[in-house]
């Protein structure tokens, strides 16, 4: 619709300028530091969602950080859209690495470099200003209630507890989130799924405190090494993972499945010169984008012990330690999935040493019907704008909390994500196109008119 387009030309500087004053709120869940900026944050967003024109907007207290809940009814009979989103954002560091302040954003180059730019601040902000731009022009379809929680990036555990609690409250026809990518603007696609997650944190203890390396290395097991090895030992030599149990529930695809998922463009040579690689690694009989999407995988986030500062320090530590995550697929239960990892690891310890394996947080993973309504809506709404249809992918992330949806409101999420595989998300230089933004809040209200108009039918 015109009347669409002009508002947004007309108001999309204040848009762009209100995005980044949510950038400047360092918002980080995993920090109790921060606990403070999470809040501010929360209120933050919901003073923009006064302003857009949702009713009964109100901040709700978890045993953790906030949920923002608002809404605009103005017609019970009429559908009603549940817009999900996350206000919090991952740690920054290494700072170092980062060309501005991560929460000094900056515009360069068409895009916005700022920790939360993509993931999820530009995205969840879209539906913000789009809903503004459809109560602004009277032209608000149906009903949207907006559930933006400052807890996704530490496994939602609160926002679970909400919900069963706010069944009545929540009540709606479909979920609908922008928190995942796009293959480019150029070949706009539409995830049909999420992976799961299983987040590990295990520690190596060998001797009861640091030791000299000269006199008690050779005498004494290294928690390092001894950890090292462990990790290596999770991959066999075709980069597959040796937890007894682990695929026993893996859906694998037909090979007519797996042909259309591979027909998405891809450009290797490409790929790996963005990532400044020269060979690619994964598990063998498997295209990469079937490895990022379709296959369950093993990652270590992050590993230490020992002396790290500068210089040297000639010590046998006491304590090595890991955090590892499993990207998982359908049937695979993140609990079971967690029960085997724990198992496995202290069964291949060896004597030398203690082990401790602590589970943090997980998700199931999840599928959409393509032959929903919603999807159809989505799919319709990129065509108008993009000029063509999207192409159905696989997300290779997780949002833990979608499977809930379905589990406890009954509902089916649709994941129209305008972001790019390339935003360096939980990554220095985290970025979102500026173009990207424009063009999501361009894209929204369509969802929402052919929404309303094919629940009709």
């Amino acid at each position: 619709m015109q009347v669409w387009k002009d508002y947004q030309a007309q108001h999309q500087d204040r848009f762009l300028d209100e995005l980044l004053s949510l950038l400047r709120i360092p918002s980080i869940s995993a920090d109790s530091r921060y606990s403070q900026d999470v809040k501010t944050c929360a209120e933050a967003v919901q003073q923009r969602l006064q302003e857009a024109g949702a009713d009964k907007v109100e901040i709700c207290p978890t045993a953790g950080h906030p949920i923002v809940y608002g809404e605009k009814i103005i017609d019970p009979k009429l559908p009603t859209v549940l817009v999900y989103g996350h206000y919090d954002v991952q740690p920054p560091g290494p700072l170092e690495l980062w060309h501005s302040g991560p929460f000094e954003p900056v515009v360069k180059d068409g895009r916005i470099y700022a920790r939360g730019s993509a993931d999820d601040k530009g995205q969840f902000y879209m539906h913000v200003k789009a809903f503004e731009i459809m109560i602004r022009t009277n032209s608000l379809p149906c009903n949207i209630k907006f559930m933006i929680e400052g807890e996704e990036e530490v496994g939602s555990s609160n926002l679970g507890i909400f919900i069963k609690e706010n069944k009545e409250r929540l009540k709606a026809d479909v979920v609908l989130i922008s928190d995942t990518a796009m293959l480019s603007l150029e070949n706009p696609s539409l995830d049909t799924g999420l992976r799961g997650l299983s987040y590990m944190e295990v520690e190596v203890t060998g001797p009861n405190r640091d030791l000299h390396s000269g006199v008690y290395g050779g005498a004494v097991a290294n928690p390092a090494t001894i950890l090292a090895k462990m990790i290596a030992s999770l991959h066999d030599e075709n980069n597959h993972i040796t937890i007894p149990g682990f695929y026993d529930k893996v859906l694998e695809l037909s090979k007519a499945e797996r042909e259309a998922l591979n027909k998405a463009p891809f450009n290797e040579a490409e790929y790996k010169q963005d990532l400044g690689v020269q060979e690619l690694w994964g598990e063998k009989g498997y295209s990469t984008i079937e490895r990022t999407g379709i296959r369950p995988t093993l990652e270590v986030n992050g590993i230490w012990g020992g002396y790290t500062g500068e210089g040297s320090k000639t010590v046998l530590p006491s304590k090595a330690s890991a955090k590892i995550s499993m990207r998982l697929v359908p049937n695979q239960d993140w609990h079971e999935i967690s029960d085997m990892f724990k198992a496995h690891f202290e069964k291949i310890a060896p004597k030398s040493v203690s082990i401790k394996v602590t589970a943090h947080h997980g998700g199931s993973p999840y599928v959409t019907p393509t032959d929903h309504v919603a999807f159809k809506a989505a799919s319709r709404a990129i065509e108008s704008t993009f000029g063509k249809s999207p192409i159905p992918v696989r997300g290779g992330g997780s949002i833990p909390i979608v499977a809930l949806f379905e589990k406890e409101l009954g509902l089916k999420t649709i994941l129209m994500g305008f972001g790019l595989d390339s935003d360096n998300l939980h990554s220095p230089n985290e970025k979102y196109d500026l173009a990207n933004f424009y063009k999501g809040i361009e894209t929204i209200p369509y969802f929402h008119q052919y929404f309303a108009e094919m629940s009709k039918k």
